[in-house]
């Protein structure tokens, strides 16, 4: 059997991927790393627990990722573990800088000094283009790349790392740049935020449902599809592009509250909260997938609508909330 590494594999996104790889391709051997004080339990993996193998495993430990590629001896290596929260990336720089550019490089020089040659997916984010002048949108693989916070500053270096590694080491990295997806596992997009305070007023747990800026647009995606063309990527993909992903629903993020409350089950009051707009905001981000679909066959299976009810549906049967 052939086998994949999913770093951040307890992660909302490392979750729904080692669902689909274990669904999908039972083929193929699931394996993930996660750190020993990871802030994420194991709960993402419940359904799945017995059908993959997780190590533990610090990419900023250069010895523990070595140790564990030569143990594991991998044909894929997804790498999507990543301090990845824009909001607290303003508060907490150093630490996300350190964690995704270490944690990036450790991997691949680890990589290149084992004796295996895996495909390399590595999970970078429409954040690098930062702030798009209209005339350049959808954004194309081309548009001039420019972060606009620490976060994406730091996925930016992730970046133009695969591409050194690629061209000067010969390592197999396929980069991808996600577009905004919905993920119910992940509380800190704001889809899911809206969500969770959705159904904590349904509960009479919450009086009003707080958010920041309402005006961004986006185009949104189901998390299980955008996992599912990660798989399409090491498949199809040629080692050494980048790809931008994404969805077909173009919409604000104020028209998305909108839908929340339509579908509520009571009258979702609501008012902005400060602490929730950030010092510099991304607010257009369109993509043309051309390229990534044209070459890979892949297209999204899921509608918005069904999306938006697996987003409520997941919220509504957390009884945390």
């Amino acid at each position: 059997m052939k086998r994949a590494l999913i770093t951040g594999i307890t992660g909302s996104g490392g979750s729904y991927l080692a669902e689909y790889l274990v669904e999908s391709h039972p083929e193929i051997e699931v394996h993930g790393i996660s750190r020993w004080h990871s802030t994420t339990s194991n709960k993402n993996l419940e359904a799945i627990a017995d059908k993959v193998q997780v190590h533990e495993c610090d990419l900023n430990d250069f010895s523990s990722v070595f140790r564990r590629l030569n143990e594991i001896n991998p044909d894929y290596i997804f790498h999507l573990a990543a301090h990845a929260n824009v909001r607290a990336c303003f508060d907490v720089p150093l630490s996300v800088l350190q964690n995704n550019i270490m944690g990036t490089a450790n991997l691949l020089e680890a990589i290149k000094c084992t004796d295996i040659h895996p495909i390399i997916q590595l999970c970078s984010t429409s954040e690098v283009y930062g702030l798009v002048k209209p005339e350049n949108v959808p954004i194309i693989e081309e548009c001039p790349i420019a972060p606009a916070n620490p976060y994406a500053v730091s996925k930016t270096t992730q970046d133009l790392l695969g591409s050194v590694y690629y061209e000067n080491y010969g390592l197999n990295v396929i980069r991808t740049r996600m577009f905004s997806y919905l993920n119910p596992r992940r509380t800190d997009l704001f889809s899911t935020a809206f969500a969770r305070q959705v159904v904590r007023i349904e509960r009479g747990h919450q009086p009003e449902l707080l958010h920041g800026n309402l005006d961004s647009v986006r185009t949104m995606i189901d998390v299980r599809d955008a996992m599912e063309s990660y798989w399409y990527a090491t498949e199809k993909g040629k080692p050494g592009e980048v790809y931008n992903i994404g969805g077909d629903t173009v919409i604000k993020v104020g028209e998305f509250l909108d839908v929340l409350k339509s579908l509520a089950k009571c009258p979702i009051p609501s008012r902005i909260d400060p602490k929730l707009l950030r010092p510099t905001d991304v607010t257009l981000q369109i993509p043309d997938t051309t390229k990534f679909r044209r070459e890979t066959g892949w297209k999204p299976r899921y509608t918005f609508e069904q999306s938006v009810n697996h987003l409520l549906d997941y919220c509504r049967n957390d009884p945390s909330l």
